[in-house]
């Protein structure tokens, strides 16, 4: 039964068993000492799948806990013109401080009821291209645009493709490389390949420390190279799906503090930082000209990528 601990917790959950059923002042202070210690030892140490599994976690912030405590307003938009109004997306107008800005990103839901309506933050095309219309509404009133990605990837059913997912998401990489307006994307959660990416290339990639970012799921990688689910643990290691990992490589720009256990400790905390963040990259990139942006967004990803010769 969950609990809201993780499987990697187990020794923090019989140090506050033994706290509870303590009835001797002295023992149980020096029970919390013992419990803080290996709070410590495990979260300086964890492995790329505790990673994975933090950024899972249930009672994490999810973009409506963020519209709700960065926005002083939001007014959602809704629907793609085309076929109908996905709820794996969310988006719409708002304003952080002085700044109004475009906002786009994954929804997910807390209990299984709400995650069947928003389809466990998977989008569908008409999703993507409900992201297209406000990413371009925001290009053409030379609006920032922010995106919160927080997605185990694009949703794969047959009846997606039939209304032209790949497209959908290939017409966001294009529109993205052509919008003047300031561009910062965040990874909350799970960033999950194509799905991430239709929302994600940004003049500023911003990952939360307990967030992933990758290609492939570890199960998937994991059951393609090796055959076996198991070995999600290897998986995530070549993976390098980690905020650290992913910021020595160069692929994104800077990482978000967490609370010590993750963000779902302490909400708040996490969402001022996400504002401070998000207010420190606005007051760096409002400084560049729309032709600067377009110009050093292009060199940025072009330059993605490296190889070793092995003669």
């Amino acid at each position: 039964m969950y609990n809201g601990f993780l499987d990697f917790e187990t020794p923090l959950i019989e140090i506050e068993k033994m706290i509870e059923g303590e009835k001797d002042e002295k023992k149980k202070r020096k029970l919390k000492r013992s419990l803080a210690l290996e709070k410590k030892k495990i979260y300086s140490s964890l492995k790329p799948y505790q990673i994975v599994q933090i950024a899972r976690h249930p009672k994490r912030p999810n973009i409506m806990d963020y519209i709700d405590g960065l926005f002083d307003e939001f007014i959602e938009l809704c629907g793609d013109r085309v076929f109908g109004n996905d709820q794996a997306i969310i988006g719409g107008i708002g304003r952080i401080g002085e700044n109004k800005v475009m906002l786009i990103g994954h929804r997910k839901g807390r209990e299984l009821k709400e995650n069947l309506v928003y389809n466990f933050g998977m989008a569908s095309p008409e999703g993507y291209r409900k992201a297209k219309r406000i990413m371009e509404l925001g290009g053409r009133f030379r609006k920032p645009i922010i995106t919160f990605i927080d997605t185990p990837g694009a949703y794969p059913g047959i009846e997606a493709e039939e209304r032209g997912q790949a497209m959908a998401i290939a017409e966001n990489l294009y529109t993205f490389f052509k919008l003047p307006s300031p561009i910062i994307s965040i990874v909350i959660g799970e960033g999950g390949s194509g799905g991430a990416l239709g929302i994600g290339v940004s003049d500023r990639i911003l990952m939360l420390k307990y967030s992933m970012y990758s290609v492939a799921s570890p199960e998937a990688c994991a059951s393609i190279l090796w055959k076996d689910a198991e070995e999600v643990y290897k998986a995530s290691e070549n993976l390098h799906l980690t905020a650290d990992a992913l910021y020595k490589l160069g692929l994104i720009d800077g990482i978000i503090d967490e609370p010590l256990e993750g963000s779902h400790k302490d909400p708040q905390k996490t969402i001022k930082n996400v504002k401070n963040a998000i207010i420190s990259s606005l007051k760096e990139l409002s400084s560049y000209s729309s032709e600067i942006l377009l110009e050093e967004r292009a060199k940025k990803y072009r330059k993605i990528g490296f190889f070793k010769r092995l003669d």
